[in-house]
């Protein structure tokens, strides 16, 4: 696998990064994506979703140093310390799809455990689903597994990422959501002061921040979206799956709270640890996380 040097990381992010990182950029198609890399043994992917990168997992990167787990965690394009394309078009769920198949792909990996929140969820499925025999276990955080159903109504956020001129006043020059991403957890003060700073750091300057508004517009607000195609796909996957599975889900997640159920459905296998933690639940309930690797680990090696 060829690598290429890491951006500068700012020192004061560093210092609230579990030591020691391997940091490192892989070509995935015509963009380069940040891959931090944590122990060594079992593979484990974790995957962020909008508009966070991987420093959302350094909690749960700390909680399972002792493990012998190799734990990857890319930034999506547009995001954190990848390549940002600058046009909008350039987000499409089977897109992000690809560009981290291409990373799985160059890692060479023969198995893995599999995290994912928010579009990290499906974005990794929709990967894994062109390599079946990959994933071996899946902890699943927050995040939509499938298509949404007739008659469904988008989120008030959702709606509003489509709002002409509002949407991009709002995203491109005032920095919506990275901002104010405290308002979508269970405690508020979960994001703030320094951390709240490493989220919107990657992110800073219009020529950096196109993905969180197109990723918001990826998501669907019709049967007909560009998105439900490979969210089907998603579901297909999800849905045949039949090795450990964990659902650690925040409650007072404004955004996905209520997608549970659906959740449940896909993975009926899945044991369903309830949290009052919000939407970026790694946040605020690491231990309860890194609690359910440690509980797919166990089976994979016990099987």
């Amino acid at each position: 696998m060829q690598t290429y040097p890491p951006p500068p990381m700012p020192d004061w992010i560093s210092a609230q990064m579990p030591q020691p990182a391997r940091r490192y950029l892989a070509k995935t198609g015509e963009w380069h994506m940040h891959v931090m890399e944590f122990g060594d043994g079992y593979p484990v992917l974790m995957l962020h979703g909008n508009p966070a990168w991987g420093f959302l997992y350094r909690k749960i990167i700390s909680a399972l140093a002792d493990e012998p787990l190799r734990i990857i965690v890319p930034d999506l394009i547009g995001l954190g310390f990848s390549d940002k394309p600058q046009d909008l078009r350039a987000h499409q769920l089977d897109a992000h799809a690809a560009w981290l198949g291409s990373l799985l792909d160059q890692l060479a990996l023969e198995q893995l455990i599999f995290v994912g929140q928010d579009w990290g969820g499906p974005v990794g499925m929709r990967a894994l689903a062109d390599r079946p025999s990959l994933m071996r276990g899946a902890v699943i955080l927050n995040t939509v597994l499938g298509p949404p159903r007739e008659g469904f109504k988008p989120t008030a956020f959702h709606r509003f990422a489509r709002q002409p001129l509002l949407s991009e006043l709002a995203f491109r020059v005032l920095g919506f959501p990275q901002r104010d991403l405290g308002r979508a957890q269970g405690d508020p003060a979960s994001i703030r002061g320094e951390v709240s700073r490493a989220y919107r750091y990657p992110l800073r300057g219009l020529r950096r921040n196109a993905a969180p508004l197109a990723m918001a517009r990826m998501v669907p607000d019709s049967l007909e979206h560009p998105s439900v195609p490979a969210l089907r796909r998603v579901a297909e996957y999800a849905a045949a799956f039949r090795g450990p599975a964990e659902i650690v889900w925040g409650l007072k997640d404004p955004v996905l709270g209520r997608a549970l159920k659906r959740q449940r459905e896909l993975l009926p296998q899945a044991r369903v640890t309830e949290t009052q933690g919000g939407h970026f639940l790694q946040e605020e309930v690491p231990d309860e996380i890194a609690a359910s690797v440690r509980r797919v680990w166990a089976q994979l090696r016990s099987a």
